[in-house]
């Protein structure tokens, strides 16, 4: 049985929504690998213990290998340490992304891509959403995995995401929960019990996704949770992050 063509498509948007925040974290991550070389006060930083040698040439082995495979140098890396959880960060988003594309072009019966970097493999995946849309299953795997790559590279960059307090009731549980998210130009429910009535929907099997209105469906939210769309759009400018 084909899925209803609004949830297909709220599927690719999601894709495309995840895809271009990936894009953007990504490259942030070579610019967090590696602390200044100099403190603050200009000193130069202190001579390394003997005892550290072995952790610094892992370090630089790291760097090398990072600089091979994904493209990245690290920036005025030298004696400075780069730091491993953002590099193990690198390499697991890299290597996704790479799967992930070969994967779909697998799918899609197209022959093996050529080499690129994470940002032009995410372009391509975006390009190929027409073919994804034509299976479902397909379309719901790259949305996850995007997804996920997307947390964790936020995660690690320690990115918080603009939250703003949205007057009115959630439709499916109930609660007063309803933020706006202008980063996203989406309204959520972020009560983790909330679950909406589609099954299609990612709340209904991963606890971290929430149940989401893009633009389009404002108004649909305005009638059915008592907000007004005013008060949507006028949160989607307010910059300042507020707690849910």
């Amino acid at each position: 049985m084909a899925e209803p063509s609004s949830a297909a498509e709220a599927v690719l948007r999601d894709v495309a929504l995840w895809a271009a925040a990936l894009a953007r974290q990504f490259p942030e991550l070579a610019e967090e690998l590696a602390p200044a070389r100099r403190s603050p006060s200009g000193a130069a930083p202190a001579v390394p213990h003997p005892a550290a040698g072995e952790l610094l040439r892992q370090e630089r082995r790291e760097a090398l290998l990072l600089e091979q495979r994904h493209g990245l140098a690290v920036p005025g890396h030298g004696a400075a340490p780069i730091r491993l959880h953002v590099s193990d960060c690198i390499r697991d988003v890299t290597d996704g992304v790479v799967e992930l594309e070969e994967a779909v072009r697998a799918r899609l019966g197209l022959s093996r891509p050529p080499r690129a970097g994470v940002v032009e493999r995410l372009r391509r995946i975006v390009g190929l959403l027409g073919g994804i849309a034509a299976h479902p299953d397909l379309a719901r795997h790259v949305r996850d995995e995007v997804r996920r790559m997307a947390r964790r590279c936020a995660r690690t960059l320690g990115a918080a995401e603009s939250v703003v307090r949205v007057a009115g009731r959630c439709p499916w549980c109930d609660s007063v929960s309803l933020r706006a998210f202008p980063d996203r130009r989406a309204v959520l429910c972020v009560n983790p019990a909330c679950v909406c009535v589609d099954p299609l929907c990612g709340c209904q099997d991963d606890p971290a996704y929430r149940h989401l209105w893009r633009e389009a469906e404002w108004q649909e939210l305005a009638d059915a949770s008592g907000a007004r769309t005013e008060e949507i759009a006028a949160a989607m400018d307010d910059t300042e992050e507020t707690a849910c």
